[in-house]
Parts: structure tokens; sequence; C-alpha cells
């Protein structure tokens, strides 16, 4: 088994596992992680619509020169880069599923109830997204700036109206992390960045 293809199995496999995980921490809490899950078209199509601001961040920040955000494009490029661009579309697109399934599951799916009932909502909101930053701190702006695309994945969750519903958030990370990986893919295509 190559690099990439024992890279991308791992992932999946760890990104699959924190289901596990949010149903053990679910269960600790007495949380069901599929509590605030329901499948609806009106959230679908939220979640897609939803997509939007972060693809625009993602190709705002492409364009700014700022050495911490070159930082972390050459560094996803040396390390995520390589194992993605030997895999086609299809591939990164059930990894990215399966990472925002996963993490949504957690994240917004237990720990944030968690927090939330015992701390109140606002804490609930701030402390399980900058926990959702810390654990993606490849640097510490890509922590600060995934605290905030948590914060706005948490509100997602209420933008179709009445009750909460972890689709919308689930929808936004999985199409996200897909338009994420292409274009991340892409661009170590062009740039023929070696991996070290």
């Amino acid at each position: 088994m190559n690099h990439s293809t024992h890279f991308f199995k791992t992932a999946c496999v760890f990104e699959a596992s924190l289901i596990i995980v949010a149903l053990l921490l679910g269960w600790i809490a007495d949380i069901d992680p599929f509590a605030m899950l329901s499948f609806s078209e009106p959230a679908i199509a939220i979640g897609i619509i939803g997509t939007a601001p972060l693809v625009l961040l993602f190709l705002a920040l492409e364009y700014l020169p700022q050495k911490s955000l070159v930082d972390i494009k050459d560094l996803l490029l040396r390390t995520l880069a390589p194992s993605l661009h030997q895999h086609d579309w299809t591939d990164l697109l059930v990894l990215a599923i399966i990472a925002g399934v996963s993490e949504e599951l957690l994240f917004r799916g237990v720990i944030q109830p968690w927090i939330t009932a015992s701390w109140g909502i606002a804490a609930g909101l701030y402390v399980s997204n900058i926990i959702f930053g810390l654990v993606h701190a490849v640097t510490p702006l890509y922590a600060v700036l995934v605290t905030v695309v948590g914060v706005y994945l948490s509100l997602s969750m209420d933008m179709g109206g009445g009750d909460s519903n972890l689709l919308i958030p689930i929808i936004i990370h999985s199409l996200y992390d897909f338009f994420a990986f292409i274009m991340l893919m892409r661009l170590y295509r062009a740039t023929g960045v070696k991996q070290r």
C-alpha cells in the first residue's frame, strides 16, 4: 500500500471514529448526537447556499499576501496535498462527507449542547468552537480561523427557522471541505510542490 492510499484510509478511519467518540460522550452526557438531525429539502437547500460564504472566505484568503496565511497554505501543500492529489474527486467527496458528518455530530451534536446545559448558550457556542479550533490548530491563525468557521456552523443550525437542524452544518462542512480539498489538489498540481 503506497503512502497516499495509507494516508487516505487512515484519514477516513480517524474521521469515522469520531462518530464513536460522539456516541460515547453522548452516552456519558445523556445527549443523543442525532437528536437535532432532521432530513428535509429546505435544510439541504440552506446547507448548499450556506456554503457560499465559506467558499468566498477561502477565495479571499487565497489572495491575501500576509505571511501567516501563506504559511498555512505552504504547510497544507507540503503535508496534505501530496496525498490528496493522487485521489479522484469521488474519494475526496467521501472523505469530506465523513469529516462533515463525524465532526458535526461530535462538536455541534454533543459538545456544544453539553456545555450549553452546564454553562449557558453563549458558553456552549464559544467554548465548543474554541475546542473545535484547537483540535485543528496546525498554526495559531488556522486555529482562530477554524474557531470562527465553527461559530458560523453552530449558528447555521438555526438558519432554517424552527428547531435547530444539524443537517445544515453537516452539509456546509462537507461541501466546504470538498471544495478546499479540490482547490488544494489543483494548486499542488499547478505549482509542482513536492512532499518533503
